[in-house]
């Protein structure tokens, strides 16, 4: 029966993921910004909603240290299996945003992050506080600072007509899918994962992470077999601040997170930083501001690495 639960799960992710790049296509039409900054926040937040209600769920019942393991297993994912996977479907072209806003916010979230739980082991109210007012700043300059080059971009113009009751429905498919079919993912994946006696800290940095991190896997690689390739950018780069700014900001806000496991902070969150500080090298060596498939092939090998070393580290 878990089994089962997977299976459906991707089906729904899929399904979601395809409206949700279709109505976020529209929505850059309607108010005519870049599809880079729609990829950032609508795409980004409706893709990190599985991680939110996750972690806050996982605070309300007295465990926030689960959303430390979820966020930072999330991120590596996003890296290191989503964007080595969307690249090796599409080579995805990078914009000057990338290296000048995107890129350099997602690292100073991530430094942050590990400032923080260094500091003290623990993720309080006001630093949670702090990190989600700052995403709010973020979404405020990127929507009112980055207009739409319509010359520059190649889109499907049929949904520049889409109604905004026809989008509004597209939204609704798309978010209903990915909640139902995450849910349903993480649900049977840690039901495998109890069978064969994998331990709780390792299902939310591996299993619980790469389940809710197929929301960006369906949209992006559905984003950039469609050549909506910055979408499928924005999305990830969006997504991981969206994880550590709104899911861990939040859960803090709840909560305080504390750090339960001494290898988040001396394996694991040294991978994050290392997938998300890789990236920005990578788009000016051969083939510059592009990721290549064999750059996407790169991504995935590395991630491959991560997990085999959390089965020869003890983890499982």
């Amino acid at each position: 029966m878990s089994y089962l639960w997977v299976a459906l799960g991707l089906v729904l992710l899929v399904i979601g993921g395809e409206y949700l790049v279709r109505s976020s296509v529209a929505l850059s039409f309607k108010f005519n910004i870049s599809k880079m900054v729609i990829g950032m926040t609508v795409v980004s937040f409706a893709t990190s909603a599985p991680e939110l209600l996750v972690s806050l769920q996982a605070a309300l019942k007295g465990s926030p240290a689960i959303a430390i393991n979820n966020v930072v297993g999330s991120n590596i994912a996003n890296i290191g299996l989503v964007l080595g996977i969307a690249a090796m479907v599409s080579s995805i072209g990078v914009d000057r945003s990338f290296y000048k806003v995107n890129w350099p916010v997602m690292m100073i979230y991530s430094l942050g992050l590990y400032y923080f739980l260094r500091n003290d082991n623990v993720l309080s109210a006001l630093e949670g506080g702090l990190m989600f007012l700052g995403l709010i700043l973020f979404l405020i300059y990127l929507i009112k600072g980055i207009k739409r080059d319509r010359a520059s971009e190649a889109v499907d113009e049929g949904l520049a007509i889409s109604s905004n009751f026809k989008i509004f429905i597209w939204l609704l498919i798309g978010a209903t899918a990915l909640y139902f079919g995450s849910d349903w993912l993480v649900y049977g994946a840690k039901e495998i994962a109890v069978s064969i006696g994998v331990s709780d800290a390792v299902i939310g940095v591996s299993l619980v992470a790469v389940g809710t991190s197929v929301p960006e896997l369906a949209a992006s690689v559905i984003a950039a077999a469609k050549k909506e390739k910055a979408i499928s950018l924005g999305n990830l780069l969006g997504s991981n601040i969206f994880n550590i700014g709104s899911v861990l900001g939040l859960t803090a806000l709840i909560t305080p997170i504390p750090v339960t496991e001494p290898k988040m902070l001396s394996s694991d969150i040294i991978w994050m930083l290392a997938f998300a500080a890789v990236i920005l090298p990578m788009v000016f060596v051969k083939h510059k501001f592009e990721i290549s498939r064999v750059k996407g092939f790169l991504l995935v090998l590395a991630y491959s690495i991560f997990i085999v070393l959390l089965f020869v580290s003890g983890k499982f």
